[in-house]
């Protein structure tokens, strides 16, 4: 094992070279392991390598780049480059905030980015813990499939017909506000499926027969997609009478007084969350301290107003379902939940469903 850093003399630099620079003009094979600072991160070459761990993460993202750029080199011989990452745990964390430094570096990218980063509206807000969390994801790092479903499936359909269809991104920007249209349904049942806004709510209802429920973003994109061949049929007489049932059910939901909304039980994941900080094992617990308990409450509110993330749900279900001890509960969701949550102010919380209840889309699905 060789070590080097910024206070290692030449001859040191000079086995650096023969053990790990492919291009050496008298490579040697005395070390397999180099431990090292930042200070070979540029022009030395170590392509006999194919792996780089890093035991820190930098606040500026591009150095790691440039770490992995020391051994993915064009000569290379290995087919695979290796990285691993290695971050802090959640007591260390909690003093050196180096999860929440990296964020803030990228949400400061984000921000020098500018309006290139958004797509689909002036509005859209890009959450530097959305892009940490995707950065860091399995799909980004190894290619490979979540098994949770992602909106980035459908920018991704959006993004091809805007650069490819550019007539066809035109017209779907351009579309009137309550829009409506009708197919048939493969599953035989006649329904309406409404797309509401209100502010930056947005929600989904499916009308059928004599009842309305609420559907998730998946669920309302399983339903809305369709082939591009997919024949428009004509507007039943019951368009009106369904619309009506979805329209009501909206206002129901976006009225300060309305009763509170059960979430789906069971296999919805805020539900397990939301009860499992609600039982008394946790919320009262009595090792607390007072930013402890007002903590928990946070948490417990941003739950109940869908403030989560599904993958961060699902994250915080698989992790809490092994522990009992209240203090490691609440080291989870200090590591599960970045604070960018919790920054939001009451005029910004207003802010997200002020303006008109507005029907955006409707389309009817007939039953074959």
């Amino acid at each position: 094992m060789l070590s080097f850093s910024g206070s290692s003399d030449a001859p040191t630099r000079d086995k650096v070279i023969a053990n790990f620079d492919a291009r050496a003009k008298f490579p040697k094979d005395d070390y397999q392991i180099l431990i090292t600072t930042e200070v070979l991160s540029e022009g030395v070459n170590l392509h006999r390598s194919n792996m780089v761990i890093n035991y820190d993460i930098p606040w500026n993202p591009t150095r790691l780049m440039q770490r992995s750029g020391r051994i993915n080199r064009v000569d290379t011989k290995f087919d695979t480059i290796y990285t691993f990452n290695f971050f802090p745990t959640t007591q260390s964390d909690s003093q050196i905030k180096l999860t929440e430094a990296a964020e803030a570096k990228i949400q400061s990218f984000i921000e020098m980015l500018g309006n290139d980063a958004r797509l689909l509206t002036e509005g859209e807000e890009i959450k530097s813990h959305d892009l940490f969390t995707r950065l860091t994801s399995r799909k980004t790092i190894t290619g490979e499939d979540e098994t949770e479903q992602s909106e980035l499936k459908y920018l991704q359909v959006i993004r091809n017909i805007r650069d490819k269809e550019p007539d066809l991104f035109e017209k779907i920007k351009r579309l009137p506000k309550k829009a409506r249209t009708a197919r048939t349904n493969e599953s035989g049942d006649n329904n309406l499926l409404t797309y509401f806004r209100k502010g930056k709510l947005q929600k989904f209802y499916l009308a059928q027969n004599r009842s309305t429920r609420e559907l998730d973003f998946f669920s309302a994109t399983k339903q809305l997609e369709v082939d591009k061949d997919t024949q428009r049929q004509f507007i039943p007489q019951d368009y009106y009478h369904l619309l009506d049932m979805n329209k009501k059910a909206f206002q129901l939901a976006t009225t300060e007084e309305a009763p509170q909304i059960k979430m789906k039980g069971g296999r919805d994941t805020a539900t397990f969350v939301l009860k499992f900080l609600k039982s008394n094992q946790i919320k009262h617990f009595q090792g607390y301290t007072e930013d402890d308990e007002f903590y928990i409450k946070q948490v417990i509110k941003l739950v109940e107003e869908g403030g989560l993330p599904k993958q961060t749900t699902k994250t915080l279900q698989k992790e809490l379902s092994k522990e009992s001890n209240p203090l490691k509960i609440l080291g989870i969701l200090k590591k599960n939940i970045p604070l960018e949550f919790f920054k939001e102010t009451m005029a910004e919380g207003a802010a997200q469903t002020s303006g008109p209840r507005e029907v955006i889309l409707s389309e009817y699905l007939i039953g074959k």
